[in-house]
Order: C-alpha cells, then sequence, then structure tokens
C-alpha cells in the first residue's frame, strides 16, 4: 500500500523557497515582534493630527503602506508554513503569534480609517487638489467615505479590529479538524489493493479515477468520515453566519448580501445574474455530459462521484511536474515576455510546493506577496487536471505580481468579482495549446474534456457552493439555526434541482458542504464563475484578434484595483454590467458538449 509522507520526508525541489521571506524561523520572529514598535511610531506621530492638513494625511498615509508591507511578509511566511504542514505544533504556534500581533496592529492603526471618515465633507477632494502626491491614494480614499453611513464609532472600531483573530477562529477550527484530527481507512480498489486515503488522495486522485470500484469506494469511505465530523463543522459554519449577520446588523446594511457584496463594488443584480443565468442555462448541457458519461463507462447507476470519472479511461497521458511547467510556459507565451519571465520565475525559482504530505492544506492555492513573490500551493498527482489546476493558480501569480509592479500596494489587489478571470484565462489559454498540438481526434476529445472540468469546477462546483451560500443567509437573516441537518437539506436540494433526477444524491453527497473553506471566504465563491465568464470572452477575443486583445488583457492585468471590477472587464473587452456575457459563456460550454457527443457517436 502507498503510503502517505511526512513533510520530513518529501523532496526539497518539490517544495517552495520561504527562504525568500526570512532565512530563519528567528528572523521572521525578530520582524514580526518588532511590527508593533512601527505601529506605536506611526501612532505617536499621527493620531488626531490627520485634519490638520493634507500633508500630515500623505505622511501618515505613507507610514501606513510601508508598515503594511512588512506586515504581509510576516503574516504570509507565518501562514504559508501552516499550510505547508499543520500537523507541526511549531507551525500552529507560529500562525497564533502572527494572528495575535496583526489583530492587535489592526486595531492600533483603526484610528486611520475613522479619522478620515469623520473629516467634513468636500475635505478629502480638497486636499488631493492640493496636493497632488495623494492621487494614488485617491480610490482607496473614495471607497473608504463611501462605507461613512456603516462606520460604526472609533472605539468600537478599534474594538472589532482586536478582535480579528478571534473573528477568523470559525475558519481556523474548520481548518484544525480538516487537516490536522481527520484521518481516514484505508480503502480497495478494483483488483483489491488496500490505497491509503485522505484529503489530498481523494481530491487529486480517487476523484477522478478511471477505476469504479476504487472511485466509489473512497468516495463512501470519505463520506463517512464526514458524517463524523458533520456536526462540529456546522458549528463552526453556523458561526460564521451569524458573525456576519451580526456585522451586517450592527453596520446598518439591508441583509448580509450587500454587506459582502459593498467591497466587491458589485450590485445584487449581477451577483444574481451569475447565480440564477448560469444555473438555469447551464444545467441541461451539464446532466447531457453526466448522461455520456454514464454510457460510455457503462454506470450502472450514475452517483456523485461518478461526475469527474474520465470520459476515455485508456485515453489520459500521465505528466510529471516537469512536463507541466514546459507545457504551461508554452502556452502562455502569447502574453508576451515580460508575462512569460514572471511564469519561468515561478518554476525555476521554487515559489511551487507541489508536494503531497500529511498535514498539508487541500486543494490549491496562491498566496502573493507585494515587495516579494507569489507562492502557490498544490499537490501534484501526475494528471493533467494538475496541468490545468498549476496553470490556474500561475494565473494568479502572474496578475499579482504585474500589479505589483505597476501600482503601490494600496491599488494592488482588485475587487473578488474580477480575481478569478486572470488564473480561469490561463486554462483557456492551456487548452488551446492542447487542441493546437494535435488533430487526432481522441486527443481533441480527451483536450475537451479537460476544458469542461475547468467549467465544471467553476461553473458547478463553486456556482453551487455559492448557490448554498444565499440560500443559507438568507435562512440566517431570518434567524433560523444553521445545523448539520439543515446545511445537508439545502446542499441536497441544490444538487437535485441542478442535475436532475438522474444523479442520486445519497448522503455523502449533501455532506459535500463540508469540503470546501470558501463559505468562510465572504461571496467567494460565486466569483469563480464571474471571473470564467470573463476570461472566456477575452480568450475568445484573443483567438480573434490577436495581439490588440492581448495587450488589452495584460492593461487590466497591471490595474490591479486602481479600478472597479467593471472598469477592469472593459478594459479588456467585456462587459458584465450586461446579462449576454454570461448567456454567451453557457452556450459555448454547451457547444464543447455538442461536440463531445459527436466525437464519441
Amino acid at each position: 500500500m502507498d503510503k502517505i509522507r511526512t513533510r520530513a520526508e518529501v523532496s526539497l525541489e518539490s517544495t517552495w523557497n520561504l527562504q525568500d521571506l526570512f532565512a530563519t524561523d528567528e528572523a521572521w520572529e525578530k520582524e514580526i515582534r518588532s511590527l508593533p514598535e512601527a505601529a506605536t511610531a506611526i501612532i505617536e506621530a499621527f493620531q488626531g493630527r490627520l485634519g490638520e492638513g493634507p500633508e500630515q494625511l500623505l505622511g501618515c498615509l505613507d507610514a501606513r503602506e510601508a508598515l503594511q508591507e512588512r506586515i504581509g511578509k510576516a503574516a504570509a511566511y507565518a501562514r504559508l508554513k501552516q499550510s505547508e504542514d499543520s500537523t507541526n505544533p511549531v507551525n500552529l504556534e507560529n500562525a497564533a503569534i502572527a494572528g495575535d500581533i496583526v489583530s492587535g496592529l489592526s486595531s492600533s492603526l483603526s484610528f486611520i480609517s475613522s479619522e478620515i471618515s469623520d473629516l467634513p465633507d468636500g475635505t478629502m477632494e480638497r486636499y488631493i487638489r492640493e496636493l497632488p502626491a495623494l492621487e494614488p491614494y485617491a480610490r482607496s480614499l473614495e471607497l473608504l467615505l463611501k462605507e461613512k453611513k456603516h462606520r460604526l464609532s472609533a472605539e468600537t472600531e478599534k474594538v472589532l479590529a482586536s478582535l480579528g483573530e478571534f473573528m477568523d477562529s470559525p475558519y481556523r477550527i474548520y481548518l484544525r479538524g480538516k487537516l490536522a484530527d481527520m484521518t481516514f481507512d484505508p480503502v480497495t480498489d478494483g483488483e483489491d489493493n488496500e490505497r491509503p486515503l485522505s484529503w489530498s488522495f481523494y481530491e487529486n486522485n480517487y476523484e477522478m479515477s478511471a477505476d469504479t470500484e476504487l472511485r466509489r469506494s473512497a468516495y463512501t469511505t470519505f463520506g463517512a468520515k464526514l458524517n463524523e465530523y458533520k456536526n462540529t463543522f456546522a458549528e463552526a459554519y453556523g458561526a460564521e453566519v451569524k458573525k456576519q449577520v451580526v456585522l451586517s446588523r450592527l453596520r446598518g446594511y439591508e441583509d448580509v448580501t450587500e454587506m459582502l457584496l459593498h467591497p466587491q463594488q458589485v450590485s445584487k443584480e449581477m451577483y444574481n445574474n451569475v447565480l440564477d443565468i448560469i444555473q438555469a442555462e447551464l444545467a441541461p448541457h451539464m446532466r447531457r455530459l453526466a448522461a455520456l458519461k454514464k454510457r460510455e463507462l457503462g454506470l450502472d447507476k450514475l452517483m456523485f462521484c461518478d461526475l469527474k470519472a474520465p470520459l476515455d479511461p485508456e485515453f489520459s497521458p500521465a505528466i510529471s511536474y516537469e512536463e507541466a511547467c514546459e507545457l504551461i510556459q508554452e502556452a502562455l507565451a502569447v502574453l508576451g515576455p515580460e508575462y512569460s519571465e514572471i511564469v519561468s520565475r515561478a518554476f525555476s525559482e521554487r515559489w511551487v510546493d507541489y508536494a503531497d504530505n500529511a498535514g498539508k492544506s487541500t486543494g490549491a492555492f496562491c498566496s502573493s506577496i507585494y515587495g516579494a513573490h507569489s507562492y502557490i500551493l498544490v499537490s501534484w498527482a501526475n494528471n493533467m487536471r494538475g496541468a490545468f489546476t498549476l496553470a490556474h493558480e500561475v494565473g494568479h501569480a502572474g496578475h499579482f505580481m504585474l500589479a505589483g509592479r505597476y501600482q503601490r500596494i494600496t491599488n494592488t489587489r482588485p475587487s473578488l468579482y474580477f480575481i478569478e478571470a486572470p488564473s480561469t484565462m490561463n486554462e483557456m489559454l492551456l487548452a488551446d495549446h492542447l487542441l493546437k498540438r494535435s488533430d487526432n481526434p481522441r486527443m481533441k476529445r480527451w483536450v475537451i474534456s479537460q476544458l469542461l472540468n475547468t467549467y465544471y469546477h467553476n461553473y458547478v462546483t463553486h456556482l453551487l457552493e455559492g448557490e448554498l451560500q444565499r440560500r443559507v443567509y438568507a435562512r440566517a437573516m431570518k434567524d433560523e439555526p444553521v445545523t448539520a441537518k439543515l446545511l445537508s437539506q439545502l446542499k441536497g436540494e441544490v444538487l437535485s434541482e441542478f442535475w436532475g433526477p438522474d444523479l442520486i444524491v445519497d448522503e455523502a453527497a449533501r455532506l459535500t458542504w463540508m469540503r470546501q473553506p470558501h463559505y468562510y471566504m465572504g461571496l467567494y465563491p460565486y466569483t469563480y464563475a464571474a471571473g470564467l465568464t470573463a476570461s472566456t470572452a477575452a480568450a475568445q477575443q484573443i483567438r480573434e484578434q490577436g495581439q490588440p486583445a492581448v495587450d488589452r488583457w495584460l492593461e487590466a492585468l497591471k490595474a490591479g484595483g486602481s479600478l472597479s471590477p467593471q472598469e477592469l472587464m472593459k478594459l479588456a473587452g467585456v462587459d458584465m454590467t450586461s446579462p449576454d456575457p454570461i448567456r454567451t459563456a453557457v452556450a459555448y460550454v454547451g457547444s464543447l458538449v455538442d461536440e463531445l457527443e459527436r466525437l464519441y457517436s
């Protein structure tokens, strides 16, 4: 039986190089413990003085920016250490230290936003006119002033900021249970061999296995273990939901949705368009795809765990990490030399942690640190789905590295509504590259299947997470308790409504609300579909127009958070204020399913 390795047993080259941030844990600890002193210097120099004139405000904002860069590096180091191995007690201790200090810093510096909000109307505009050096801060200041009616007293804001570590505890409890405490019994494959089971093994291997016995055995065992933890996980998520409900009421928002969409700069209409249109118009196409899989694989029934099974089990080219890096660099060369240089550095300078070890965070993410570089976490399983995931995360890295070069830290991060467009664009470009490399019909249908996996991940998995969120928050606003029973009931309803009567929605399927961390990240899940919609349209423009479309796309990436999400997407040539791009993207998915049906007929 294969073994789940410890962090000490994985190869160095498969891990990221956190020494680019701090050479040692001791250097990190020295830096993070020095940050409160730097915050005190800002307080002593500027607290109570921001109304004295534009020079005072500029000095304060510049000092805060410099400190934010230091905080970002120190906090990222602790967070990434915990992500690589949450079974290591030192990593957990250091993450807790970082969380406490960062919460204290947030509380200490909360006076800045409070004093700015309290300035008389028109003062900020006058300051910027009198001192043009404030112009880079104009957008962030404008957004802050738009929150004015929802801000509480300075003392209350300070208290809330000091509770930041406590307020994040539901997510940490979820992660501890998932990564540090939960262990699984081995499972049996189609040849009666025992195989180890973990979150990573299940999500990166078994869920997409061509071995139906292994896939279903792992699904059953995985679901049984989830069932043991369902009440604990529900309590954690219920606390997160209650927190957001209470905050929305304290701040005078109509509901949680309005509060969580406010920082995204997105209207409820845009939010609901993504959820409503895709669910209604995509469901028939995905049901056809599921039926095709059931027929081609000769399945006796269609279970939730069969939805990711490969359509052509005997044609699934393995790919090593090194081969995937080379393939991705080839595919993204269309984005030009500056972007390609970032991609090359990511692979050659160990920005990527692709080891698979106990205690490592599941899924994949990219953490981009201003003034340093991005770090990418994946778990490599030698399959092409992993290559698409890696290209996706490199899309985040390329985006934030460019934004960091052309924007100051205040204007680096865009709205969540745009944030998944650069990542999914890279998946589009990788699929295009693979299709160009071969005219073999079998290869073509395999590549189309990979591309449909991208739409499944973003238009189905994450979108249905978003729909579950919408239903949970609607109930919570009526003060209904969030329990395991309710979450499983709602998840089952969402799955049944989308997939129809042919899919067996059993208890393991209903428990899939336990698998994703995105529920603890605000209204994040639906933004995957919003981003993919934009990248689908922009990728089509690149195919049709070539360099002019590439140039527009790169300008949108370089703009970072200096523009609203609607402005960023329009800069890239996509109007997301209209439902048309959503319908066009869904129709494109339908055309891919049409082509697969033709190729398998």
